[in-house]
């Protein structure tokens, strides 16, 4: 087991599990954590939980202690000199000719290392940047290449929803979206409908996709052939999640008309199949004989589940059974042995009592002391001993 914390890097805004065996953290305490990047600064989202060892596959980053009020002028201090850099280093990047554009800066805890965030099309070749600036700062110098959706996560804003973004928020690593899920979920195509401010799809289209997934096999598809309490007619539009549909409805007087009906009250009388037109309507005739059809079919399926629930009752009542039986067989056998046990007690205090008591054939001692003079049978015949 581990004891471990999780933290939110300041920085980097991600969520990691950092090692803490030696002392005790509550949520919202500030920490410095020793990572592979160097000393970093961050809050802990929850306190210390033990976790078995099989859960880790990774070396764990490690707590150091919990920040003051003098570490977080240092790290308001970092924040102000990282700001310094990444203005001078802008100059840099013009003056050296360098396709890239610098996204943010940031200095680790102790100041031993000073990271520059950019963004680039193609490769870049800044190994002669890299030695201006360390020369210039006099510390360690790394530049690191993101792509758009990190930039957007490291300068944050707000999304079209009007909210912060959420990878700026709460979100540790991205998940990939595609444009499946705008398909499935009904939206626009139009890119600038379905994409965030970094340009790529929104992260939120993951959100609901499981619950779109599992609530379309359940809504007919748009040509499709239902039956309604007003009348039949063709499903035009569907709301996956609410599990209803808008049915063009075809009355009976010749009037026609489109209506919202739940996914229960209307059942489906005949699919569209793909590349086919849709299915004609039903006279009324039709009509009854499907709905005698329907009406069999469904207590043959309320017949099936009242004998699968029969089935399951009984099955339950033997499993009961069994495990009563198995009871009181272990009540027996426990029984038999407490009754073995005592036998076997009693008949060694009984063979413990023989061995204490003393020989019979050492009664005759007083013959070989001269008390009583021996006398012994041999052949029927009385000899005395002298």
């Amino acid at each position: 087991m581990k004891t471990v914390i999780g933290v939110r890097l300041h920085n980097s805004g991600n969520l990691v599990y950092v090692a803490a065996p030696d002392e005790t953290y509550e949520r919202d305490d500030d920490v410095l954590v020793m990572t592979e990047r160097g000393m970093e600064y961050g809050t802990a989202q929850f306190g210390n939980l033990d976790l078995p060892d099989e859960v880790f596959h990774q070396p764990l980053a490690q707590a150091v202690r919990k920040a003051d009020e003098e570490d977080l002028a240092v790290v308001e201090e970092n924040q102000r000199l990282a700001e310094e850099a990444l203005v001078l280093c802008r100059e840099k990047v013009q003056a050296h000719k360098l396709d890239m554009k610098l996204v943010d800066a940031e200095y680790t805890f102790n100041r031993d290392k000073l990271i520059f965030y950019f963004t680039a099309d193609l490769r870049v070749d800044f190994r002669q940047l890299v030695r201006d600036l360390a020369q210039t700062f006099h510390t360690r110098i790394e530049l690191r290449q993101i792509g758009v959706r990190d930039h957007a996560k490291r300068i944050g804003g707000l999304g079209p929803c009007g909210q912060p973004l959420c990878c700026r928020r709460y979100m540790a690593d991205f998940v990939p979206v595609s444009i499946k899920m705008a398909k499935t979920q009904g939206l626009s195509l139009n890119p600038t409908k379905i994409s965030g401010a970094c340009g790529r799809l929104m992260c939120c289209l993951n959100y609901e996709q499981e619950h779109y997934l599992e609530n379309a096999k359940q809504v007919p598809a748009k040509g499709t052939l239902v039956l309604t309490p007003e009348a039949q007619g063709y499903v035009v539009d569907r709301d996956v999640l609410q599990k209803r549909v808008r049915v063009h409805v075809h009355h009976e007087d010749g009037t026609e008309d489109e209506q919202y009906f739940d996914v229960a009250d209307a059942p489906v009388i005949q699919r569209r199949r793909k590349g086919q037109q849709r299915p004609e309507l039903r006279s009324p005739e039709e009509l009854k004989e499907w709905e005698r059809r329907q009406a069999k079919a469904k207590a043959r399926h309320d017949e099936a589940a009242e004998e699968a629930v029969d089935d399951a009752e009984e099955a339950l009542v033997a499993v009961r059974a069994k495990e009563a039986t198995s009871l009181m067989a272990d009540e027996t056998d426990t029984t038999l042995r407490h009754s073995v046990r005592y036998e076997q007690s009693v008949i060694q205090e009984r063979g413990a009592a023989r061995t204490e008591e003393p020989e019979r054939t050492e009664a005759t001692s007083y013959a070989q002391k001269g008390r009583v003079p021996g006398v012994h049978r041999r052949r029927g015949r009385r000899h005395k001993r002298h």
